[in-house]
C-alpha cells in the first residue's frame, strides 16, 4: 500500500490519546476543553478551511487502552492526518514495560500509516524537574522516548521531540497539577507538532525559552507549595490507584465524529 503523501492537503484530522490530547489543563469540563490537538486543528483549518476534526482521546487511558478502544474508530474515519500520543499513564504505574507500551504505539503507527495517513507523535519530558518525587521515573521516560523515536522512524511518523528542549520543563507551561499542560503549554505542543509536520506557518519558536521570571520563592515557601500540591493532586491520584479507578472511568471521547473547525 502506498505511504503517506506529505504534499497532500489535510482535510480530515483524527487525534488519539489520553488526557493531554483530550485537552485537560486547557479549559474545564464545564466550559469545555480546548487542548493542543484542538489548537493544531485550528492551525490546519487556516490552511484548509474545509478541514474536519475528531478527537477520540479519553483521560486516564494507557497505551494498550488507546490501541484497543481508539484505533478501530480512527481507521473507520479514514484520516489524512492522525496524532497518536500515549504512554504517560503507563509510566506512572508500579509495573511498566517500555517494550509493551511502545509496541502498542507502534501497532497504531503501522495501521494508520498503512492507510496512507500522515501520523505524528510526541516524546515526553522528564517529570523530575516539575515533581521532585517523580525523579526516579527518568529512566522509564528515557526508555520510552527512545522506543518511540525508533518506532516512528520505522513507519515514517513525524516526532515532535519535546524531550530535547529545556523549555518544556518551565513550570509556567504546566497546570497546577504538574501533569497536564496549561494553555500556554498546550499551544507549545501544538506548535511543536505543526513544526514536526512542516506545516506552512510553523517554525521552531516553540523551542525557545520564556522570558526570565523575576519572582523568587524561599525554601519555606517552596516546602509549603509542595505540601499543598501533594494534598490537592498527589493524594487523590494515589487514592484512585489504591481503589483501582481512573479519572477516565465512565468518560467517552469529547469529539467522536469529524466536525468542521471554528478558527478563533
Amino acid at each position: 500500500m502506498p505511504g503517506p503523501d506529505h504534499a497532500a492537503p489535510v482535510l480530515r484530522y483524527v487525534a488519539l490519546g489520553d488526557s493531554q490530547t483530550e485537552g485537560v489543563g486547557d479549559g474545564d469540563d464545564t466550559a469545555g476543553l480546548r487542548g493542543w490537538a484542538d489548537r493544531l486543528a485550528e492551525h490546519l483549518a487556516r490552511l484548509e478551511p474545509g478541514l474536519t476534526y475528531a478527537n477520540l482521546a479519553v483521560r486516564g487511558r494507557r497505551a494498550g487502552e488507546v490501541h484497543a478502544e481508539q484505533l478501530a474508530p480512527a481507521l473507520a474515519l479514514r484520516p489524512d492526518l492522525a496524532t497518536v500520543v500515549a504512554g504517560v499513564n503507563d509510566l506512572l504505574r508500579p509495573r511498566f514495560d517500555a517494550d509493551e507500551t511502545a509496541g502498542h504505539l507502534e501497532a497504531m503507527f503501522a495501521a494508520l500509516t498503512g492507510t496512507g495517513a500522515r501520523v505524528a507523535t510526541l516524546t515526553f519530558p522528564d517529570p523530575g524537574g516539575l515533581v521532585p518525587l517523580a525523579r526516579p521515573l527518568a529512566p522509564r521516560v528515557a526508555a520510552l522516548n527512545a522506543r518511540i523515536r525508533q518506532a516512528a522512524d520505522r513507519h515514517g511518523v513525524a516526532v515532535a521531540d519535546t524531550a530535547g528542549h529545556a523549555v518544556v520543563g518551565d513550570p509556567r507551561l504546566w497546570s497546577p497539577d504538574r501533569l497536564h499542560a496549561a494553555p500556554p503549554g498546550h499551544q507549545r505542543i501544538a506548535d511543536a507538532v505543526a513544526h514536526a509536520l512542516a506545516l506552512p506557518g510553523s517554525d521552531d519558536a516553540w523551542t525557545r525559552p520564556l522570558p526570565a521570571d523575576a519572582t523568587r520563592t524561599g525554601r519555606s515557601a517552596a516546602v509549603v507549595r509542595e505540601l499543598r500540591w501533594a494534598g490537592a493532586f498527589l493524594g487523590p491520584w494515589l487514592v484512585r490507584r489504591l481503589r483501582g479507578t481512573s479519572s477516565g472511568d465512565g468518560r467517552t471521547a469529547k469529539r467522536p465524529h469529524p466536525l468542521p473547525v471554528t478558527v478563533p
